[in-house]
Order: structure tokens, then C-alpha cells, then sequence
């Protein structure tokens, strides 16, 4: 049984490494999303440097490729467990691609396809939580750190039980987001942080 879970995480590895954004931009003869905005992949960069439209194909994309990877996971082992590695997994490979230098984005499309996939309740509570903090804020970022950082504290009350996996699996997907949002995080503190439609200032 073993060797399905290791075919789930590979499997789901590399959806996650196919990267929507670099494809979007290539399909539109964009730029190169490493040398602009933020230098990430993800729908919020494409976003801002190349629009709405993209931004939200961007977006679509990479929860596609999360919920393929969540069903495949579970689909492969036969549990929740290999659905739960997978999305780990492929969160990882968005954010750590093989095929693109491991230079990727920042996990929260795929992230919140795969918050929906394993717990779709405390999913939809985080997601109200984030977009009305963006509404008020006017902050992806900040919206997006709470989401996931809410999203594991209700999973660790309310879903574990004890259980050892999903208390590790809550933790170690709000570690991701906050890894990747360091910088961001530390220009919220400083309050330079951009918000939307806010241009970006040269530093």
C-alpha cells in the first residue's frame, strides 16, 4: 500500500509544478513573471502585471490542477489520507516547481482548492473571513494569511481529534502560506504592502 501514497505525492508534485501562470503568459506573449511585480507565478502577480482575464484564468487554472491532484491522491489510495498528502503535495510543487527552477508562486489558488477538497465546511468559513478582510483592507495578502492560518486552527479544534496527521497536515499547510508571504508580512508590519489598484512603488 505504501508505493500508491508515494505514486499520490509524486503524482501530485508535479500537477503542482505545471505552472498556469508561466503558460497564461507565454499563450498571451506576456512577460516573463519572474522579472515583474513580485517575481512570483501565481494569479496575483498575473493579476497585477497582466490584468484581470489573466489573473483569473491564472487562478482557475491552479485550483484545477489542486483538485485533480486531492482526487487523484484519494482516488490512488483509497482514503482521506492519500488525499490530504496530495494536497500537500501538490501545493509544494506550485510553489516549488522542478520544471520551472523551483522558482513558483505562493500556493493560495491551490491552496484554497485543496482547503475545499479535504474540509469543504471550515473551508467556506475561511473563505468569508478573507474576502471580507481584502474588502476592508484591500490586502490579498493579508486576507490570504488569515484564510489559512484560520483554516488550520479550525481543522486542529474541530476536524483532528487527536489525530496526530491532520494536527501535522493543519500546520504545515498555514506554514507554507506564511513561508511564502514573509516578505509580504514583513511589509505589512512596515505598512508598505501594496493593495489593490494600488501601483507598485519603486524601491
Amino acid at each position: 500500500m505504501a508505493w500508491r501514497y508515494v505514486l499520490s505525492a509524486v503524482i501530485a508534485y508535479l500537477l503542482g509544478s505545471i505552472s498556469t501562470g508561466i503558460l497564461v503568459s507565454k499563450l498571451s506573449n506576456g512577460p516573463d513573471l519572474h522579472k515583474v511585480g513580485s517575481g512570483n507565478v501565481g494569479a496575483s502577480n498575473v493579476l497585477r502585471t497582466m490584468g484581470v482575464k489573466s489573473g483569473a484564468i491564472t487562478f482557475v487554472g491552479d485550483c484545477c490542477k489542486a483538485i485533480a491532484a486531492c482526487l487523484i491522491g484519494g482516488t490512488v489510495t483509497g482514503d482521506r489520507w492519500g488525499m490530504l498528502l496530495a494536497g500537500l503535495c501538490v501545493i509544494i510543487g506550485h510553489n516549488w516547481p522542478v520544471f520551472f527552477g523551483f522558482r513558483g508562486g505562493k500556493g493560495v489558488a491551490a491552496s484554497t482548492a485543496v482547503m475545499l477538497c479535504c474540509f469543504w465546511k471550515w473551508a467556506l468559513v475561511s473563505y468569508g473571513v478573507a474576502i471580507l478582510l481584502i474588502a476592508v483592507t484591500r490586502y490579498i495578502s493579508l486576507g490570504s494569511i488569515v484564510m489559512l492560518v484560520l483554516y488550520a486552527l479550525l481543522v486542529i479544534l474541530l476536524e483532528a481529534h487527536g489525530s496526530a496527521l491532520i494536527i501535522a497536515w493543519a500546520i504545515a499547510l498555514a506554514a507554507m502560506c506564511l513561508i511564502r508571504h514573509h516578505g509580504n508580512i514583513t511589509r505589512l508590519l512596515k505598512g508598505t504592502e501594496r493593495k489593490i489598484g494600488q501601483k507598485e512603488k519603486t524601491e
